[in-house]
C-alpha cells in the first residue's frame, strides 16, 4: 500500500527531498540567528568608549570577529587602520561584476590598506557582507584618474590577469608596496588597466577551464602578498 505524500500550500505533493531541504533552511537560518551575541549580561555596561549602546542593548549580531563585538563601526575602522598591510586592491567596475562584493570581503579579510574601484562608481555590493564599511574605499572614473592617484600615492600597480606573458603568482614575490589591480569576470582586465601596469602576474592552472573565478583569483593573489609580507601572529 503506498502512503500518500503531504501537500504543499500549492497542491504539489512533498517529497522527502523537499523535507530534507526545508529542514536544512530552517537550520541555517537558526545558525545565522546564533552568530555573534546577545545583550550584554545584566549588571553595569561596560565603561569604554569604543562600545556601541545599542549593541548593547539588544545584541551584536554582525560578521565581525570576537574583539570587535559590540564595538562602534568607527571604533572598529580606527583599531584596523592601526593593522592594515601595505598593498591596496582595485577593481574595474565595467559591468557590475558581481563578484566585486566578494573581492571587497577578502580585501577586508586580509587588511587591505585601501580598495579602489576604477570605471562605474556604483557598484554590486551583496558579497561585500557589509565588509566595505570597514574599508576605505576610493572611487576613480576612469584608469587614466586611477594610474594617477597611484603614481602620487607611490602605489606600483601590479595587474593580475591570465594572459600570454604574465609571471605564475606562484614563482613571484611580491612588492610589500603596491595596488593589485583585477578585471572583470571573462573578458579580465581592459587593455589600458593592462598597459598601466608595471607587471602582470597570473594563477597557475591545470584543467580545462580557461579561467578560475574572479573572486578566488583575486583571493589566491592576496593570499600571495599576506605569505611573504604579513606577520602571522597578529592573525586573529
Amino acid at each position: 500500500m503506498s502512503r500518500s505524500l503531504p501537500r504543499a500550500a500549492s497542491g504539489r505533493a512533498v517529497s522527502d527531498a523537499d523535507g530534507l531541504y526545508a529542514a536544512a533552511v530552517t537550520f541555517d537560518e537558526q545558525q545565522r540567528a546564533e552568530v555573534g551575541v546577545g545583550p550584554w549580561p545584566t549588571g553595569e555596561w561596560p565603561d569604554d568608549d569604543r562600545l556601541d549602546p545599542e549593541l548593547l542593548l539588544h545584541g551584536d549580531r554582525r560578521n565581525v570577529v570576537d574583539r570587535y563585538r559590540y564595538w562602534r563601526m568607527e571604533a572598529i575602522v580606527a583599531d584596523l587602520d592601526g593593522r592594515r598591510h601595505r598593498f591596496a586592491v582595485a577593481i574595474e567596475n565595467w559591468q557590475h561584476d558581481l563578484n566585486i562584493g566578494s573581492i571587497v570581503r577578502t580585501a577586508n579579510a586580509f587588511a587591505a590598506e585601501s580598495v579602489h574601484i576604477v570605471g562605474r562608481r556604483r557598484w554590486n555590493r551583496r558579497g561585500a557582507m557589509v565588509t566595505d564599511r570597514y574599508q576605505h574605499v576610493a572611487h576613480h572614473p576612469d584608469v587614466g584618474a586611477f594610474v594617477s592617484a597611484m603614481r602620487s600615492a607611490g602605489m606600483p600597480i601590479v595587474a593580475v590577469d591570465n594572459v600570454h606573458g604574465a609571471v605564475p603568482v606562484e614563482a613571484f614575490e611580491m612588492p610589500e608596496r603596491c595596488v593589485l589591480l583585477f578585471g572583470q569576470e571573462g573578458p579580465g582586465l581592459s587593455d589600458a588597466a593592462r598597459a598601466a601596469a608595471g607587471l602582470t602576474v597570473s594563477v597557475a592552472q591545470f584543467g580545462s577551464t580557461r579561467s578560475v573565478n574572479a573572486g578566488v583569483a583575486a583571493g589566491i593573489a592576496m593570499h600571495a602578498w599576506i605569505r611573504v609580507h604579513a606577520d602571522l601572529s597578529t592573525a586573529w
